[in-house]
């Protein structure tokens, strides 16, 4: 099935309508979509190289707003769903502070999320439930977002097809060994 999803969408950009077709991936992959923008992106700037970084704004644009909807669905659904579980469980307590140690280093969870292959819709589901500071989780996606969109377009724009391939295998992992390499050097910082 997934698959089928990911040849769908890799159709999509061949359509004349693929810019607002990269604009609906990239919203719902933020919140509910399991195939990543890049499946668009990747093929749409190989085709429209003078395009790329048009192509990595309409990407940026449609995943902040779509994590804004997945904070709304964090906010409104776990006040109808998940308080009341938690409640009947006994484990409200246990939430409230988990949501606040969340909710202090929120603004880096969003960060590394949006960056690294891990689910960004994950984070931004749990950003509304636990109430992170909605400006903080904006800026937050934006930076993120904008970052690895912007730069497989730059990568795409500068090197060509020979990228696409280091692109699509490696380019995850090098975000998260950065990612890794920064939070290290924080704590080496903090406690050294």
């Amino acid at each position: 099935m997934i698959r089928r999803l990911y040849d769908w969408t890799l159709s999509l950009a061949d359509s004349r309508n693929a810019m607002w077709a990269l604009f609906i991936v990239a919203f719902v992959e933020s919140s509910i979509f399991p195939i990543p923008p890049d499946v668009l992106m990747v093929p749409m700037i190989l085709a429209r190289p003078s395009r790329a970084f048009a192509i990595a704004a309409v990407a940026l644009a449609g995943s902040v707003l779509g994590g804004l909807a997945g904070y709304g669905i964090g906010w409104a659904f776990f006040e109808q769903i998940g308080r009341p579980v938690l409640e009947f469980y006994g484990k409200q307590a246990y939430f409230d502070e988990f949501g606040a140690r969340y909710n202090d280093y929120g603004a880096w969870a969003v960060l590394i999320a949006g960056v690294t292959p891990f689910p960004y819709k994950v984070i931004t589901i749990l950003s509304g439930s636990t109430g992170l500071d909605l400006w903080v989780f904006m800026a937050a996606s934006v930076i993120a977002r904008g970052i690895r969109f912007f730069l497989v377009a730059a990568l795409l724009w500068k090197f060509g097809a020979p990228v696409r391939r280091f692109i699509e295998k490696y380019l995850g992992l090098l975000f998260t060994l950065f990612v890794l390499l920064l939070i290290g050097g924080f704590y080496a910082l903090r406690f050294l």
